[in-house]
């Protein structure tokens, strides 16, 4: 005898949603939708043999895009192109971070160390001060 499908699964192989138990993730799907300020897209549609599968619309929201980013209907876009350049992409929060880290580098490097202070870089065994390092005599030609 086989198994009976759970009332889930019936309506998702005809096609009707229903409400999504999100288990344990429910919390942070909820405290995802309040951050985007939209609600969590159905996970999955009917795919051309009629099982389940991946929704390019919930991969759009997970990533933090605004709907229609990839899904657009005037886009044109089969479902596997839209999963390829939703796959393809980078969430707008990981981009901003990496320019940050980017950006404090740039800073680093345009403001280097401080240098000792003057008085270090003086002989006080003679009265003449030591030549500072890194300059050439102004006799000797530059190469």
């Amino acid at each position: 005898m086989a198994a009976a499908r759970a009332p889930r699964a019936r309506r998702a192989a005809r096609g009707e949603p229903g409400p999504v138990d999100w288990g344990e993730y429910g919390a942070a799907v909820h405290r995802w939708e309040l951050i985007t300020g939209h609600p969590a897209p159905y996970p999955t549609q009917l795919g051309r043999h009629g099982r389940p599968v991946l929704a390019p619309p919930f991969v759009e929201w997970l990533m933090g895009l605004p709907p229609g980013w990839a899904t657009a209907e005037h886009l044109a876009l089969p479902r596997t192109a839209q999963l390829r350049a939703l796959g393809n992409g980078v969430m707008p929060q990981q981009a901003a971070h990496a320019l940050r880290l980017l950006l404090d580098d740039l800073t680093d490097l345009h403001h280097p160390p401080c240098q000792p202070p003057a008085s270090t870089t003086r002989d006080t065994t003679s009265s003449r001060a030591a030549p500072a390092r890194g300059r050439r005599s102004s006799t000797h030609p530059r190469r």
